[in-house]
């Protein structure tokens, strides 16, 4: 690492320099503490007692050199700082730490593990024009049968390894045809009620499901079975916890010195992007774990508080956190081409996604929190009222193409009192399914890539607990059990079929078909790519209609790929009753009229054979 780099905030490799490297027949202990008087590590070598280190003539740099020294041990830092006062820390570089509550770091060499990955990593790309289906989850409460319930008080719960996970969670991802996963954030955390978005080793990978080379053998293991692995990076905010970063050498150091922004609404420290050794600190660990642990992209969270302060825009642009995230991406984007940044952002600054060289931020793909928060207010209007806010699901795509979006049901959609996404529909429970089945089909067909937190796909009733797994005992219900069966037809839909997801960011692979039918609450629209067209019909209203009517400019037949109201799918409609005709008005703009039923709370998706194909 060049030091120089590393102060003006250019260093994308600090984790080299610093932390814990093991050399021979000792270890190299580095830390940047500008402001301490003095700093000490302890550790198992030592029997915990202090090994001083030395300031050196690079500023701020404490360094030591400790024989028998070695992997696998626990170590620690004292800060002696300048008002007398001692703390112990974590190493801010660590590469693994114990499990929480206690802090110690671990020595461990960066190359441990061996990855069998080349073909994977040689053909993955940014998915722009391919499908791109994400499942997110929580690793601890996704299958834990040991956590089928919320544990005891006092009771610790059960953690499985992330080779266990790897075991069960493979087969279910090429199961139900999901070709990426995101991880809910992995960096070591004291608070399991924290999801991880609270860090205190932001090189160290959570304890809680084992070493780091088995979190580099789940990545490893699910490219070898073509699935990617995206890791939810917090570069904005970082826990209070006095053994972490804060006032990490009796100053704020890493924080900004002023109580007006150096907290954030979660309790925690922001980060100051403007001090180049905390911007080369982030950028790193960015780094570290795309290069040591092979992950295939970034999602970043809480974007909106670097573009503006305290993510407010009537508190202005935060200039030095804007050029942070400039630089950080574009030095990314050139050590690691093919992996995916993506921002979750709830503001409409604009050119979010753009190249930095354009101007931009840099991220390849943004959350389309618009989208989300549209579509599912919709859901909850009483289907008498739905008429009035029609136009409210034709707006997603008057801005569409402002931005590279990614269509998203998170995790924060189930949690603190929202409701999952079956319960936010509106009605009882017979109603709320055939709705759901419904909005899913408009998600999986509406253009943008895919994310779902686990448990959508089941029809999850209860909100996301941490605590617990998911409620899989749900699927001996015939209305679960044909809930999954139909989302998991669907991804295999979106995954199978090019007029979904190629080309979706160009402007002539989409059009509406029909979107001023608000008595009906109806919409038609296609989607179309690689010389292959597909139509998609929904309805959202509680009326069965009739021979509804829609334009065409080509003479064509419609195979039905899926309906979410056949009998298969806990629906009324026997598969084929419902035929499809057309004629020919030379009178309308769209000259071939095209005439179907449609069910109520119903979805249909048809690919388009055109006649001369036949």
């Amino acid at each position: 690492m060049n030091l120089q780099d590393f102060y003006t905030g250019n260093a994308f490799d600090a984790y080299q320099y610093f932390g814990a490297h093991p050399n021979g027949d000792g270890t190299h202990f580095r830390v940047f503490a500008p402001n301490a008087m003095q700093v000490f590590v302890i550790g198992e070598f030592s029997d915990w007692e202090r090994v001083p280190m030395y300031r050196g003539s690079e500023f701020g740099v404490f360094s030591a050199f400790v024989q028998g020294a070695k992997s696998g041990q626990m170590y620690k830092y004292i800060i002696a700082e300048r008002g007398g006062k001692e703390r112990e820390h974590c190493d801010p570089y660590g590469f693994a730490m114990e499990k929480r509550p206690a802090f110690a770091s671990i020595i461990t060499p960066l190359q441990e593990y061996t990855f069998g990955d080349e073909a994977w990593m040689q053909k993955r790309d940014k998915n722009y024009n391919q499908p791109l289906n994400i499942y997110e989850l929580h690793l601890a409460s996704w299958k834990n049968e040991q956590a089928a319930s919320e544990p005891a008080a006092g009771q610790e719960m059960h953690f499985p390894s992330y080779e266990e996970i790897a075991e069960k969670l493979i087969p279910y991802l090429k199961e139900n045809h999901f070709n990426y996963i995101e991880c809910m954030p992995l960096s070591e955390h004291p608070a399991d009620c924290s999801w991880g978005y609270q860090n205190t080793g932001f090189f160290a990978p959570t304890s809680r499901y084992g070493k780091p080379e088995g979190l580099k053998r789940m990545i490893d293991l699910c490219h070898q079975n073509d699935i990617g692995v995206i890791l939810d990076f917090v570069p904005i905010h970082f826990a209070v916890d006095g053994y972490g970063l804060a006032r990490f050498d009796g100053t704020p150091l890493y924080e900004f010195p002023s109580s007006d922004v150096g907290y954030s609404e979660w309790g925690t420290c922001n980060f100051n992007h403007s001090r180049g050794e905390v911007a080369s600190f982030l950028q790193s660990s960015a780094n570290y774990w795309l290069a040591e642990f092979h992950f295939d992209g970034l999602r970043m969270d809480a974007i909106s508080r670097a573009i503006y302060w305290m993510g407010d825009p009537n508190r202005g642009v935060n200039d030095t956190s804007v050029k942070f995230i400039k630089r950080m991406n574009q030095g990314l984007h050139s050590l690691h081409p093919s992996a995916m940044l993506i921002a979750e952002d709830s503001t409409d600054y604009l050119k979010v996604t753009a190249p930095v060289e354009y101007d931009g931020l840099g991220f390849d793909y943004k959350w389309d929190m618009g989208f989300m928060n549209d579509t599912l207010e919709y859901f909850k209007i009483p289907p008498f009222a739905r008429p009035q806010h029609y136009y409210k699901l034709i707006f997603s795509m008057k801005y569409f193409y402002n931005e590279l979006y990614m269509m998203a049901f998170s995790h924060d959609e189930v949690v603190h009192g929202k409701a999952t996404i079956v319960q936010k529909m509106w009605g009882q429970y017979e109603d709320k399914f055939p709705q759901a089945r419904a909005l899913y089909a408009y998600f999986f067909t509406h253009p943008g890539k895919k994310l779902n937190f686990m448990g959508n796909e089941i029809g999850q009733l209860r909100e996301w607990d941490e605590k617990r797994q998911l409620d899989w005992n749900m699927l001996q219900y015939p209305m679960h059990d044909s809930f999954h069966a139909y989302y998991r037809r669907l991804c295999e839909i979106y995954t199978t079929y090019p007029a979904l997801y190629d080309g979706e960011y160009n402007r002539d692979c989409f059009r509406w078909l029909e979107e001023n039918a608000a008595d009906f609450s109806t919409y038609v629209y296609e989607r179309r790519a690689s010389g292959q067209s597909v139509i998609v019909m929904l309805n959202f209203s509680d009326q069965y209609w009739s021979d509804f009517t829609f334009g065409y400019d080509r003479a064509c037949s419609l195979r039905e790929l899926i309906n979410s109201d056949w009998l298969c799918f806990s629906g009324h409609t026997q598969q084929g009753d419902m035929k499809v005709r057309m004629t020919k008005d030379e009178t309308q703009i769209l000259p071939y009229r095209i005439q179907t039923d449609i069910a109520p709370f119903s979805a249909r998706i048809f690919l388009v054979t055109f006649s001369e194909e036949k």
